[in-house]
């Protein structure tokens, strides 16, 4: 192996360290073509094919024994959020950035229980509209203010002040009434109807709690300058190039389910904003980053063949992806047999060989198979069927066909345009789902707009269909934030329901279902809402959600996060370099 020297230790500029990245890899790929005839040593026999379980060991997600003080640990990710006050967006790598600055007033086991964390014990009154709390009377931000029972009130009021624009944290709250101060480490939640998923969702990273001093003093500063209670500070945030964290001497209330004790391991955290996925494999191959979070599909493979590396790949649960979702209240997508005959052209099998180089598992249902209440009774539903699409379409009226192929109906051409977010949606997915729509007859026109253009098309209900999409959450009240009628977007709320679906008997069932406490009757409700909407067909479901990551083999203690399937790294230390 050549040991080559082509970074600095110290990055003076992110423009540097892009352009020294870039070399290296173009370097990496040249110096595996010249090897690809040999196979390496020490490989053979050696399994290098994707997982497709999603049933992970419990200990993956608690510390196992103590590790090594000290370190930097240096981290790729894909892309900057843009803010790092976490009530006020809905950004992915908040759920393992959350774990890094904040901490949440309750944690899940592995099973999905409710375990302490800032609230050391709760009650949840007979009609479910009373959550009294009783909190950690040792907690403190790093900006010196105390955690107690008027922070717990600050946060949820954060949460949901029409200023901080909450994507998120707000519609996971919507049920929340008031609070009320007990006592200085008593807080009392007052609903306004019964909502089972409110103890799982305060345990998600975007409902973390924030300095009440923060807040109340410049709340629109915690999205450079976040304030925190959790293991590590946040030291330097430059948008668009990195962040720096160092460690909290003081922190000693990481959740119990976690097992760790005292301050983190590593002195600090170094995360790098790198966009380009061969950058992201190159730079942790040559050893220049420790870890990245978003680890190239394409290069899992050799990730798996290098005794160096360490591929991981974890389900998240919720929803899976979405490859479109359509606007039910506009042409042609009002009409459920187009929707569903698109649905069914779309060769799910041929787009993960694509997308995911068989990274993916393929989904045609709405429910992630790793999620509470699951039923995959209904998994096949919507498979690969271009013979019934194509009877859908008969059915509907659209049998004649133009000179290009494409169908139409009294002279008007079947299709439509799906908007793509420039940046955030995978073309890959949409010009795949293109094809497959064009073999049936239906003309799909792909159009890219910046995100914050599509936000004002959805507003004014100016759009047929968009593109890929995904929602996680760790309960299957995901279900409703994305279909249920109260969920579609108003000047009062930015609400998740794209596909405008309006649907009685669906509304009741996910209405009722996020009221019951009773686990045999929340698992018939949400079946039959699972049923529901393979019928319906608001969306196109493509594959699981994913969270896949890369290490160096040095990097030991990674824990995964029970809401979120992502690394936590209270945890994390630096072993020997291999």
């Amino acid at each position: 192996m050549l040991d080559i020297a082509v970074f600095p230790r110290r990055v003076p500029s992110f423009a540097t360290l892009h352009g020294a990245l870039l070399r290296l890899a173009v370097l990496v790929v040249l110096l595996a073509l010249v090897a690809c005839g040999e196979e390496p040593s020490g490989q053979a026999g050696r399994d290098t094919t994707a997982r497709n379980d999603f049933v992970y060991p419990a200990s993956d997600y608690f510390e196992q024994a103590p590790g090594k003080r000290g370190g930097t640990l240096k981290v790729s990710v894909a892309m900057d959020t843009g803010s790092l006050d976490l009530h006020a967006i809905s950004h992915t790598n908040a759920q393992w950035l959350g774990r890094l600055i904040y901490d949440n007033l309750v944690y899940l086991d592995d099973q999905g229980r409710i375990t302490p964390w800032l609230a050391r014990s709760w009650e949840v009154s007979p009609d479910g509209l009373t959550y009294t709390f009783h909190l950690r009377d040792d907690v403190t931000f790093s900006d010196g203010a105390r955690f107690d029972a008027e922070a717990v009130l600050a946060n949820l009021e954060h949460m949901r002040d029409p200023a901080t624009k909450s994507p998120l944290a707000a519609a996971y709250i919507a049920p929340y009434i008031d609070g009320k101060v007990i006592d200085e480490y008593t807080f009392q939640a007052n609903l306004r109807e019964p909502y089972a998923p409110f103890l799982d969702v305060l345990a998600q990273s975007w409902l973390s709690i924030q300095s009440p001093k923060a807040i109340r003093e410049n709340p629109k500063a915690l999205a450079e300058r976040p304030v925190g209670s959790g293991p590590f500070v946040v030291e330097r945030y430059d948008r668009q190039q990195g962040i720096r964290l160092v460690r909290r001497e003081d922190y000693r209330w990481a959740p119990d389910f976690l097992r760790h004790e005292g301050p983190a391991y590593l002195d600090r955290l170094e995360i790098d904003f790198i966009p380009e996925p061969l950058i992201r494999y190159t730079s942790l191959s040559a050893g220049q980053y420790d870890f990245t979070t978003d680890a190239p599909t394409q290069n899992a493979a050799a990730i798996r063949a290098d005794d160096r590396l360490v591929f991981d790949s974890r389900i998240r649960k919720g929803n899976p992806n979405r490859g479109i979702t359509f606007n039910t209240e506009k042409f042609p997508f009002d009409d459920v047999r187009v929707r569903k005959a698109v649905a069914l052209a779309v060769d799910r099998e041929g787009i993960v060989r694509i997308s995911g180089f068989g990274e993916y598992r393929p989904k045609s249902d709405y429910l992630a198979a790793n999620t509470r209440y699951y039923d995959p009774s209904f998994q096949d539903a919507l498979r690969y069927d271009p013979e019934e699409a194509n009877r859908l379409l008969d059915e509907a009226g659209w049998s004649a066909r133009d000179a290009e192929g494409y169908r139409t109906r009294d002279g008007v051409r079947l299709g439509a345009e799906v908007l793509l977010a420039e940046g955030l949606s995978s073309l890959t997915d949409a010009v795949a789902i293109q094809s497959d729509a064009k073999k049936i007859g239906f003309e799909l026109r792909i159009v890219q707009l910046p995100p914050l253009h599509i936000l004002d098309r959805r507003a004014a209900n100016d759009y047929q269909a968009t593109g890929s999409g995904v929602w996680h959450t760790n309960t299957p009240d995901g279900l409703y934030i994305l279909y249920h009628s109260n969920e579609i977007i108003s000047p009062r709320r930015i609400g998740q329901n794209t596909a405008r679906l309006r649907d009685s008997k669906l509304d009741d069932l996910l209405g009722r279902a996020r009221q019951s406490r009773d686990e045999q009757l929340g698992r018939q409700l949400y079946s039959q809402a699972q049923q529901r909407l393979t019928e319906l067909v608001p969306a196109v479901p493509l594959y699981e959600n994913y969270t896949l990551t890369a290490r160096n083999t040095r990097v030991r203690g990674v824990v995964y996060d029970t809401s979120h399937n992502t690394p936590v790294f209270t945890g994390a230390w630096l072993g020997e370099a291999p």
